[in-house]
């Protein structure tokens, strides 16, 4: 079993929280960043050296560059970069206030495309490594009253993937991460909601308020499960360009690609018939 360095977002609770106790026990060195430092007093008491904390809020670009650039520069390196700080935000589009809009994309699409950007200098200068991003199921199926998580989700799995092309000369390999529900505090913890529109109580956005707001179903996903394959996936060369975690997760993105390619397939000839002909 190799040892490596990881330097992961978001370390306090859910996936971040997992993977830190079961890399810390394996013996691996884990550089955190939380918001509040105090839910890591626990682990820092029982690791000492092995953990590497700071303070961050991601959606603040310039504080990111700072303690990428700090965690590189007290560790040595970093061998794995896992963005895993976020939140969800619901309601249908109309609901959400434009402050929450604003706050969701800073920090689920912008604040993880910084701490990318602010490693990939260091990853490249020595000679390789591995951004794993945690995204979901959600950044390829959608559900109703998620707009604004999804804008966010199906954004940086663009931009993860196209980076994932760019960077691959210099030995980085990239994961996206597609779990689906987990029993974290995810769901029933950080997730926010936008004020009610009355008007939406006959639109399908109502189901997932109400799922959030009567906070009693169980997701189906084992968080330390998963968080022992992201760590496996490590391991894996070339590295794996995603990772579906959870039967639902599964069953909704064999769902959507099903259908998004047969609706492309019915489109082939009026897609061909757009060409200027063929020069002879």
């Amino acid at each position: 079993m190799t040892t490596r360095t990881w330097f992961i977002t978001g370390v306090n609770s859910g996936f971040g929280r997992h993977m830190t106790e079961q890399l810390l026990a394996r013996g691996d060195r884990v550089a955190g960043t939380v918001r509040r430092m105090e839910l890591m007093d626990d682990l820092k008491e029982e690791y000492g050296d092995l953990l590497w904390l700071a303070h961050l809020d991601v959606t603040d670009a310039p504080a990111v560059h700072r303690v990428v650039n700090k965690a590189f520069a007290d560790l040595g390196r970093l061998d794995v970069v896992v963005n895993n700080a976020g939140y969800g935000l619901f309601g249908a589009a109309e609901e959400l206030t434009d402050e929450q809009i604003r706050h969701q994309l800073d920090t689920n699409l912008l604040g993880s495309i910084q701490v990318v950007r602010a490693a990939l200098p260091h990853l490249r200068a020595q000679g390789g490594g591995r951004i794993m991003q945690v995204s979901t199921y959600g950044g390829q199926a959608t559900n109703p009253g998620a707009s604004l998580y999804h804008a966010g989700k199906w954004g940086i799995e663009g931009f993860i993937e196209a980076t994932m092309k760019d960077v691959a000369p210099f030995n980085i390999g990239v994961t996206i991460v597609e779990p689906g529900g987990a029993r974290t505090a995810f769901r029933y913890g950080s997730a926010r909601l936008g004020p009610r529109i009355d008007a939406y109580e006959a639109s399908p956005a109502r189901m997932t308020r109400r799922f959030i707001e009567e906070a009693v179903q169980l997701s189906i996903g084992d968080p330390a499960k998963m968080a022992r394959i992201m760590i496996d996936s490590a391991d894996q060369h070339p590295a794996p360009l995603r990772l579906v975690l959870g039967s639902d997760s599964y069953n909704a993105i064999h769902k959507a690609l099903s259908e998004r390619l047969a609706a492309l397939e019915a489109q082939r000839e009026l897609a061909f018939s757009t060409d200027f002909p063929p020069v002879e």
